[in-house]
């Protein structure tokens, strides 16, 4: 494995142009989704392509992956290319807000690992900066278009940091679209690591379940057994 190609047990991504490269908020939200019975799936900001991959390794969805980034759009590409079991994924450049303002598909489940941190001093790296918040694809926009693409039963999944999650809550409720599934991250067993939220949301606010996930124990690198069978699937060393 080399710093420009990362290998999971069925598949490889490749991120040498790609702004944003493959992390653990990207692989939790990936693992964590369940499209077994979804024919439709819209992978919002794919970057790389890494969860629209993760998605259909476990699915015959039909997979459209959108990104603005051209970069990060012929990236996934690429990688969507060499996977033998991505012929129903589909790569297109171009913003969410175009996307949903064009398509008249309706999708049983939509994934995103969105732009956040929108109060943040940006960084030095610019096409980095636009992935990393809020201002290309604020949360209204984001939800607004999702209230026109999901279909009535369908579902919404993302990940973000804890207090930008709770803001999202906070916005989507104002939509209809209401939290149905939570998933608290912490790094390790002590409350105050936890630092991402991996949500679902619907239409329909007829119940909720919440979990926590600790990544590590105590020890840097001693992975606890949960996360293990969550991401074992693709992670090689699991």
């Amino acid at each position: 494995m080399s710093g420009n190609t990362f290998e999971f047990k069925k598949f490889s991504i490749k991120q040498d142009k790609c702004t944003m490269k493959v992390n653990t908020d990207a692989v939790l939200l990936g693992a964590w989704v369940n499209p077994i019975n979804e024919k439709n799936i819209l992978d919002i900001g794919t970057g790389t392509g890494v969860i629209a991959l993760m998605l259909a390794q476990k699915s015959n969805a039909n997979i459209i992956a959108i990104d603005i980034d051209n970069n990060s759009i012929e990236q996934a590409k690429e990688n969507v290319l060499n996977c033998s079991f991505a012929k129903n994924t589909q790569t297109i450049h171009t913003s969410f807000q175009n996307f949903a303002a064009s398509t008249n598909l309706k999708f049983d489940l939509i994934v995103s690992n969105p732009p956040y941190y929108p109060n943040s001093v940006k960084i030095n790296n610019q096409p980095r900066s636009l992935a990393r918040h809020a201002e290309t694809l604020p949360f209204e926009e984001l939800i607004f278009g999702i209230t026109k693409i999901l279909s009535f039963e369908g579902k919404f999944c993302l990940i973000l940091p804890k207090q930008e999650a709770e803001l999202f809550v906070t916005v989507a409720k104002q939509h209809n679209l209401f939290l149905t599934k939570l998933l608290r991250v912490r790094t390790k067993p002590e409350a105050d690591t936890e630092k991402r939220h991996l949500m679902q949301f619907e239409f329909k606010e007829n119940g909720y379940f919440e979990s926590t996930l600790i990544i590590e124990n105590a020890k840097h690198f001693d992975y606890t057994e949960e996360y293990k069978n969550l991401t074992k699937d693709y992670y090689l060393n699991f």
